[in-house]
């Protein structure tokens, strides 16, 4: 497994971690990334733009004029949509944009991701934020000690509203629960930092790690 050091939210080292190779060492596959990001932004639309046909404009009901001896075109309504302020043909109606994707690929785009951004160095493990009072001003600091430049995507606990206070007015920052971890947010962002208790890790190895603690317990 690939380690990275350790930092404190002073900026010095506090040790090793190791990354999961599971997660953080595969070869990143680029179309599947390209499909989730697509997809996810896809889900954001909304969906709400709307034209009316010539059935749902109002008037029109009269023949314009009569139907021969004018020297025009035969006309029967004025709400037809070459008139103007007529109907419009085959313009947008509401509709869903959600494309359908396995969770499976999902969870491959993420791990690429992660993966690419392990491999460019973008990858930050804080021990713990240890800000007694909420401060933009002190989480700012942070980062530069940290030596995050750049946009940035900090993962902290549900639980920490003190980081979450922090970070959530720093423009750069982008901050979100282990449960919102998602492929365009890694891919949008410079650096993903991430605390030891937010840093994902295979859930194998973690029942592992759990079983293994127990029986140095008892």
């Amino acid at each position: 497994m690939a380690e990275v050091t350790l930092r404190s939210s002073s900026g010095g080292s506090a040790g090793s971690v190791a990354l999961d190779d599971s997660i953080f060492g595969i070869e990143p596959n680029v179309p599947v990334m390209h499909e989730v990001v697509v997809a996810q932004l896809a889900a954001k639309r909304s969906g709400t733009q709307s034209t009316k046909t010539r059935a749902e404009v109002s008037g029109g009901g009269a023949k314009p004029f009569k139907q021969k001896g004018t020297g025009r075109a035969r006309a029967g309504s004025i709400r037809a949509p070459q008139w103007r302020g007529g109907g419009v043909a085959l313009g947008p109606k509401p509709r869903k944009y959600d494309q359908k994707t396995p969770k499976k690929v999902k969870k491959l785009a993420l791990r690429s991701a992660l993966s690419d951004r392990a491999a460019e160095n973008k990858i930050v493990v804080v021990d713990s934020w240890d800000f007694e009072a909420p401060s933009t001003k002190a989480a700012a600091g942070a980062l530069t000690a940290l030596g995050v430049d750049g946009r940035a995507l900090v993962v902290i606990d549900a639980t920490d509203v003190v980081a979450y206070r922090s970070f959530r007015n720093i423009p750069t920052v982008h901050v979100i629960t282990p449960g919102q971890l998602n492929t365009y947010d890694v891919l949008v962002n410079d650096y993903v930092v991430f605390t030891s208790a937010t840093l994902p890790v295979q859930a194998d190895a973690a029942a592992k790690n759990t079983s293994e603690t127990s029986e140095t317990d008892a």
